[in-house]
């Protein structure tokens, strides 16, 4: 992308002041990017994966458990036993530096190539640029990537390094696997308390968090790192815990278990504690008190759980209640009514209690789901000899069969007859609409 603002101009011209890599610094990324192993067959056969150097296995199980030594390049070696023969791995190393007035974070995508009885293939190539002003603001510089389903750093090597967005992907925010351990940075980082230690943290997340947020930079100077690197790697809203933290470096209580201690204070605001109080806010034994504020709400929740169940079944019997009167009411006229040929006898369900039996019979849902609610319509039995066949709904409001469902929602071998039936004797069910 070609460079707009002023500080883009600025830093596309410094990116090109940017020494190379030295030998030191390629040897460190070589050596510490990737393990190193030796390759065992079955036979015993030990290949060193860094020179290719054969030999014979003396102390399988001892070299199992502690590597090996490899007795050509004395390199030392964890122990590999697979078929596989060829290996290859992309790791990312940075280094940390300054140019003008600028942090510089450079992340070099490093390569190795392994192949049973050859010495290993190293390669390794710059492939991101993290600019960072004194004030926290980010500029980057990278080259293309390929277009890839699984992956969104697969970088084209022989692109330009030029000014990129970092797009929702967040394909140049790279957590390094190896960072150079000589380091150069810029005097506001010093008077932010950085110290060059990284505290397992991305540079390019700790640095930009102590630039931009004052809370953060004050975690870094008291010692809460749990806290710092809780809020760099989470959501965690620091400024809803803020004056509670600020208790905790008063009082010198370094938390250790960030998540915990979170978890902790919304416990003891649940139970309306002082989260501004020392004594509870600074626990000597932040698991035990964790754990018992815990077991003391997962109590009170099952009690209001068994509560709140007590009160649903008092409102469903009272639900249920309703409903039985309603139903007598609303379908009086049409209780005594019976449809029958000699051989189906076909009657309508006379309260709900026989809905409760039907569905239970039929394994279907006209009772579970409350047809004896409806308003327009009306449910029948068909029965040969006592027995039940189909459950029928009638739509009052047009007089048509909505459904005639047998046992398990399915058709019998009557369903026909049953829908003859009851169409035939539909001026049954009119006449005693117009009672």
């Amino acid at each position: 992308m070609k460079p707009r603002t002023r500080i883009q101009k600025e830093i596309t011209q410094l990116s090109k002041r940017l020494p190379k890599l030295s030998k030191a610094q390629r040897a460190y990324a070589f050596e510490h990017c990737f393990k190193h192993y030796a390759h065992r067959t079955k036979k015993g056969i030990i290949t060193c994966l860094e020179c290719g150097h054969q030999w014979k296995s003396e102390h399988h199980l001892a070299e199992s458990i502690c590597g090996c030594t490899c007795p050509h390049c004395g390199k030392q070696l964890e122990m590999l036993d697979t078929r596989k023969r060829v290996f290859r791995e992309m790791e990312y190393f940075c280094i940390i530096t300054t140019c003008k007035q600028y942090q510089v974070l450079r992340y070099f995508s490093t390569k190795m190539y392994r192949k049973v009885g050859q010495s290993a293939e190293y390669s390794i190539k710059e492939v991101v640029q993290r600019w960072i002003a004194p004030n926290g603001k980010t500029e980057t510089i990278a080259r293309l990537r390929c277009m890839s389903i699984f992956y969104y750093d697969v970088w084209n090597l022989d692109s330009d390094m030029e000014i990129r967005t970092n797009n929702q992907h967040r394909a140049y925010d790279i957590n390094p696997y190896c960072t150079y351990p000589k380091m150069r940075v810029i005097p506001e980082l010093k008077r932010n308390g950085f110290n060059g230690s990284l505290h397992n943290l991305s540079p390019f997340d700790l640095f930009t968090a102590i630039l931009n947020n004052s809370k953060q930079e004050t975690l870094l100077k008291a010692g809460q790192i749990a806290v710092l690197r809780y809020s760099i790697n989470t959501y965690f809203k620091l400024e809803e815990y803020w004056a509670s933290i600020k208790i905790c470096i008063r009082n010198g209580y370094t938390i250790t278990d960030a998540s915990m201690w979170k978890d902790y204070i919304d416990l003891l605001r649940y139970f309306g504690k002082d989260s501004n109080n020392p004594k509870y806010v600074c626990p000597t034994d932040l698991q035990a008190e964790h754990d018992r504020l815990m077991d003391k709400k997962r109590e009170l929740q099952r009690i209001r759980m068994a509560q709140r169940r007590i009160e649903a079944e008092r409102q469903k019997a009272e639900r249920l209640e309703r409903a039985k009167t309603e139903y007598a009411l609303k379908k009086a006229n049409f209780l005594d009514l019976n449809i029958t040929d000699g051989f189906i006898f076909i009657s309508v369900l006379q309260n709900v209690e026989d809905f409760y039996e039907e569905g239970k019979a039929m394994h279907h849902c006209v009772y579970s789901n409350e047809y004896y609610n409806r308003d327009n319509s009306l449910i029948l039995s068909a029965r040969i000899d006592g027995k039940r066949v189909e459950t029928i709904e009638v739509n009052l409001e047009n007089l048509s069969i909505i459904q005639s469902r047998g046992a398990c929602n399915q058709d019998t071998e009557y369903h026909d007859r049953i829908v003859s039936l009851v169409n035939k004797n539909m001026k049954l069910i009119r006449k005693r609409m117009a009672a």
